[in-house]
């Protein structure tokens, strides 16, 4: 692929991180149903009701009552969610289409095509369907997997042709793919934290009313996935025992996820001897771990500041790009 395609790429996984953080902050500062209808907001296709008749007429249509501060949030989310599909369909059709030196990668751009797809549907849902918790996790997990698409291919263009497979052992790379699959849990927990409104549940660390797994713990109505349509799940529906059985479970599955994800990191480091790229992305992956951490626990004991809380998405995301980065290195024998 040509130096223009590889450029688009990256601008294309820049727009795709900018666009995830911008939906952290949307979804975190409750502005996520800032605009009740879909693609438009209330009606307006471009722009928001800003003027005292547009007002009236929208909060006479809409049960909803206009706030103008949170549906421009939301529809500059929208406008950069806009931009950044056309860039991934383009992308796409380039992969299917091949270049000039016929090099294609059909399956490839019809996954990256249907990603994204389904990614706008699941983001009309979320309006649509009030926040619902089991779609609002979805989106999540689906923005995540399209910056990783866009991440893999960035990869493939900056990659060159050392090899050096034959000193690594050859069970790390499945050992990545472990590791991977356990963090998509602990984010998709995460997801299901924020979208039932969960964070605050417990506001004390390590101990929570005392102590380290609370007795008075609603496992069961904290994990149903499907409660039907027609709620407007907003602020949240569970009550308390169900927000802190979702919270505590969450920390739970930290502790284990973070153990294995150093687990791996030293296993990489230790067995990248004279592959400097590795050893690199080894230690970045430890320091993207430790500060997603610190993040965490200073949401629980700041009463989840803002800022605190979408930098929390953020990082996570790094995070997981960064354990990819060093699958793609293993499983490809190049590295950057």
């Amino acid at each position: 692929m040509n130096k223009n395609f590889n450029r688009v790429v990256t601008v294309s996984g820049v727009l795709a991180f900018c666009v995830i953080v911008l939906g952290a902050f949307v979804r975190l500062s409750d502005a996520g149903l800032g605009c009740p209808d879909w693609p438009g907001c209330y009606g307006i296709l471009v722009g928001v009701p800003d003027t005292a008749p547009a007002i009236e007429a929208a909060n006479e249509n809409y049960d909803r009552a206009v706030e103008i501060g949170k549906a421009w949030k939301e529809m500059i989310h929208r406008y950069l969610a806009g931009v950044l599909g056309l860039l991934v369909f383009f992308i796409a059709a380039w992969l299917i289409r091949g270049d000039k030196e016929g090099n294609r990668q059909v399956g490839y751009g019809v996954v990256l095509a249907l990603a994204l797809s389904f990614q706008a549907v699941l983001g009309m849902w979320t309006v649509t369907w009030q926040l619902k918790p089991l779609v609002v996790m979805c989106h999540l997990l689906g923005g995540f997997t399209l910056f990783n698409l866009l991440g893999w291919q960035w990869l493939r263009s900056l990659s060159n042709q050392h090899q050096f497979l034959h000193r690594i052992p050859s069970g790390l790379g499945n050992f990545s793919i472990i590791v991977i699959t356990a963090l998509v849990v602990q984010i998709a927990l995460g997801g299901w934290v924020s979208s039932n409104y969960a964070a605050l549940a417990c506001t004390e660390f390590p101990r929570c009313q005392g102590s380290l797994w609370p007795q008075d713990m609603d496992l069961q109505n904290g994990f149903i996935m499907w409660r039907g349509l027609g709620v407007d799940y907003e602020f949240g529906v569970l009550d308390h025992p169900a927000r802190l059985a979702i919270h505590m479970v969450h920390r739970a599955g930290a502790l284990i996820v973070s153990s294995l994800i150093l687990f791996y990191a030293w296993r990489l480091f230790r067995a990248a001897v004279g592959v400097a790229p590795l050893r690199k992305v080894s230690l970045l992956i430890v320091g993207l771990l430790t500060l997603q951490i610190t993040l965490g626990i200073v949401n629980v004991v700041g009463h989840l500041p803002l800022p605190v809380a979408v930098a929390h998405n953020g990082v996570a995301l790094l995070l997981l790009f960064s354990i990819l980065s060093s699958t793609y290195m293993l499983k490809s024998g190049r590295y950057l």
